[in-house]
């Protein structure tokens, strides 16, 4: 169930970043939906793999790397699913940043089921 909610959380912070970034386009919450499906797919199975291959340039730059390769991963997504759209990498930049913060503050919300 907290899955479930999580990914509903997910999609509103999607919506979310794209009400304040004119770069960010979603077609609804259905889209929403399947965009925070696919960045949770992308997050799951690419980021590790990148993030490894990426890591002496990650070493350089003291982390901030890092925050190029999660724009990345945010412009890929919405190259990828329909009905998402990022017009370009400072928004998609910008977008990661601000989705990363909204979608960790709407999850503090949920209560933890561990105790």
């Amino acid at each position: 169930m907290r899955l479930l909610l999580l990914w509903i959380l997910n999609a509103v912070a999607l919506l979310a970043v794209a009400w304040l970034l004119p770069g960010i386009v979603l077609a609804g919450f259905g889209s929403a939906l399947l965009a925070a499906l696919g960045l949770g797919f992308i997050n799951t199975l690419v980021r590790p793999v990148l993030t490894l291959l990426t890591l002496p340039i990650t070493l350089l730059t003291l982390g901030i790397f890092y925050l190029v390769l999660n724009g990345l991963l945010f412009w890929l997504a919405g190259a990828l699913l329909p009905g998402f759209h990022v017009q370009g990498f400072g928004a998609a930049l910008l977008g990661a940043l601000l989705y990363g913060v909204i979608a960790w503050l709407l999850s503090a919300l949920i209560p933890n089921s561990k105790g």
